[in-house]
C-alpha cells in the first residue's frame, strides 16, 4: 500500500487556518447566545432582566458575531478559490 503525498498541491497557510477557527468559534458562541436569550425569556425574564449583567453583551453577541463570521467564511472561500487557481495554473 502506498501513501499518496502530493507535494505540489498548496499546504493552507497560517492566515486561512486563522479565518476557519474564528469564525467557527464565533459562529459557534453567537448560537450558544441566542439560544441563552430563548432559554431566559422560556424561564420568565422580561426585558428589564436583560439590561443588567452581562445579558447586554450574551444578547449583542449574535448580532454582530454572526454577520462578523458569515464574512469571515467568504474571505475564507475567496483565499482558497485563489490558491487552487494559482495552483492550476502552475505559478
Amino acid at each position: 500500500m502506498s501513501k499518496h503525498d502530493d507535494l505540489s498541491a498548496p499546504q493552507t497557510g497560517r492566515l486561512e487556518r486563522f479565518l476557519a477557527f474564528t469564525a467557527l468559534a464565533l459562529a459557534a458562541v453567537s448560537v450558544i447566545c441566542f439560544f441563552s436569550i430563548i432559554i431566559g425569556t422560556a424561564v420568565g425574564m422580561d426585558q428589564s432582566a436583560f439590561g443588567h449583567g452581562i445579558w447586554p453583551v450574551i444578547a449583542a453577541l449574535p448580532l454582530f458575531g454572526l454577520p462578523i463570521a458569515f464574512l469571515m467564511i467568504i474571505t475564507l472561500l475567496v483565499l482558497s478559490w485563489a490558491r487552487r487557481g494559482r495552483a492550476g495554473s502552475g505559478s
